[in-house]
């Protein structure tokens, strides 16, 4: 008797959080599937903050006369064969926010505590479930993500997804691959609104405000990704690493040649400091 009440229970017990499960599942939006970022074919596929405008200094970025110098630096380094700013794509360093939203492929994990977005080889998890801001947090890339779902159509499900990212950052850190740059400071603060498209369900929306020092004004873009058609999305990653031929030392770059040897980045460039390898002998 006692075993077939145990079974009875444990029936009960696993249909109440089936019906729970599947009741959570449907005040959610569909986020599931590939999303690949759509970028306008103005001049190639280069990175680009705000997709709706040409790449590089056309970007229109609302930058202090400080930070236009530091950007103009950044380009005259890359001119003569340097990386400028964009220290990520010779160090292999993560690319942090607001940049990660901006390349390449992105998955939606939706749960009730937190929302994953995968991300190449990085990962952001927006915290749901009420937490307040923490207070002792060593500092990151991505930055720190707390949300609030909202059900702004009023038909009983979610379809909006606010987000606020704060510091404490690492940096520096840039929007593209000019080095376009955020604050020295890194107390750069995003706010999102992540929605699917009212005509297409199978584009999605990020809305992006940078506030951060180094602009004269909030800087807002309307970022877009579609839906892969793809059934089974092969979400193979690779490491920046791989196949890489740039070699970093102390601040400087240089290249390996096919040969194996380190050779200069751009003209004029010294070699490494070897004091404390054994010289040639002459």
């Amino acid at each position: 008797m006692f075993y077939r009440s145990a079974l009875g229970a444990l029936a009960t017990v696993l249909m109440v959080t089936a019906g729970r499960a599947q009741t959570e599942d449907k005040k959610y939006p569909n986020w599931k599937g590939e999303w690949i970022a759509i970028v306008p074919r103005m001049e190639g596929q280069q990175l680009r903050f705000d997709p709706s405008k040409p790449y590089g200094r056309r970007q229109d970025a609302p930058l202090t006369e400080e930070y236009k110098k530091i950007y103009q630096e950044s380009l005259d380094d890359q001119t003569v064969g340097g990386q400028g700013l964009f220290l990520d794509h010779a160090s292999c360093l993560p690319a942090g926010m607001p940049t990660m939203m901006s390349i390449g492929t992105f998955e939606y994990i939706i749960t009730p505590e937190t929302t994953y977005i995968s991300a190449g080889s990085e990962l952001r998890r927006i915290f749901t479930d009420g937490r307040h801001w923490p207070t002792d947090l060593e500092p990151t890339y991505q930055g720190f993500s707390i949300g609030k779902w909202i059900d702004e159509e009023g038909s009983g499900a979610y379809d909006v997804l606010e987000v606020e990212t704060r510091s404490p950052f690492k940096g520096p850190r840039v929007y593209d691959s000019t080095g376009l740059p955020l604050h020295f400071d890194n107390e750069s603060r995003f706010n999102e609104r992540i929605f699917l498209d009212k005509k297409d369900p199978n584009i999605l929306h990020n809305v992006i405000t940078v506030f951060d020092h180094a602009l004269t004004q909030p800087w807002t873009v309307d970022k877009t990704y579609r839906r892969s058609t793809k059934k089974h999305p092969n979400w193979s990653m690779t490491s920046c690493l791989e196949g890489s031929p740039y070699v970093t030392i102390g601040k400087e770059f240089y290249l390996l040649s096919w040969d194996g040897y380190l050779m200069p980045i751009k003209k004029g460039q010294l070699p490494p400091d070897t004091r404390y390898f054994l010289q040639a002998q002459k």
